[in-house]
């Protein structure tokens, strides 16, 4: 215990360290990954982990979390969305003593493979259906942005941030279906899309498809919000 001047001399409160970590999400070969790190040091020595560390006395959440993705998996490029997801603070969630974890939320374009730096020992895109066990409360924290990622692309247009600056429809489908886990119909998601305000306006240009027509090519609008919400298929 420590005592907190200005408080009041009989005045303590227990002394707890800060860290911040990010659940950063992608899409990559039609799947949602999740950037991971190897632990490099006890505990958990060798787990998979969620990138983070301790916030410094000299610094503020947002540049620790960022600060702490650099260090850790050497990725320099502008996130995305970025945004705090939820603090957790269970007292026995870090064997090391009292500490209270910030974690963020980025969704970002499909990025570089990472190189691992700092105190991780590796780094890497790891799908979702192949993360295991990880290390901390980190399980609990992933599965957090992962909901609070698939509910925010039912009511906003963050579907946009994981794909580059000019995309097609089927691109933006693409990216759906991944976070989604679930089929959509092309023609109708088209039309939703479309026919929303200002999700997405068209760039002027095409680009040759597959198969048929050249698809055309769309960029993010001005619409910070879905009206009416792109709402997830109930089964």
């Amino acid at each position: 215990m420590a005592v907190v001047p200005g408080v009041g001399s009989k005045t303590e409160y227990p002394v707890f360290a800060v860290t911040a970590d990010l659940v950063v999400l992608t899409v990559r070969d039609d799947a949602l990954q999740v950037l991971l790190i190897r632990r490099g040091l006890e505990p958990h020595l060798g787990a998979w982990a969620l990138p983070g560390g301790f916030v410094r006395g000299t610094e503020d959440l947002d540049a620790a979390a960022r600060r702490e993705l650099v260090e850790e998996t050497g990725l320099t490029a502008p996130l995305g969305h970025l945004e705090q997801l939820a603090s957790y603070g269970a007292p026995d969630r870090d064997p090391r003593g009292r500490v209270v974890t910030v974690a963020y939320l980025a969704l970002v374009p499909d990025l570089p493979a990472p190189v691992a730096g700092g105190d991780a020992a590796g780094a890497d895109w790891v799908a979702l259906a192949e993360v295991d066990e990880l290390a901390f409360d980190h399980a609990r924290i992933l599965a957090d942005g992962i909901e609070r990622a698939r509910a925010k692309l039912e009511y906003s247009a963050l579907a946009t941030a994981f794909c580059p600056p000019e995309f097609t429809i089927t691109e933006l489908r693409a990216v759906y279906e991944a976070v989604w886990g679930a089929r959509l119909d092309p023609r109708n998601f088209h039309r939703k899309v479309t026919g929303t305000p200002g999700f997405v306006e068209p760039v002027g240009r095409s680009v040759a498809a597959e198969r048929g027509r050249p698809a055309q090519l769309f960029r993010r609008g001005s619409a910070q919000l879905l009206h009416p919400p792109m709402l997830r298929p109930t089964s």
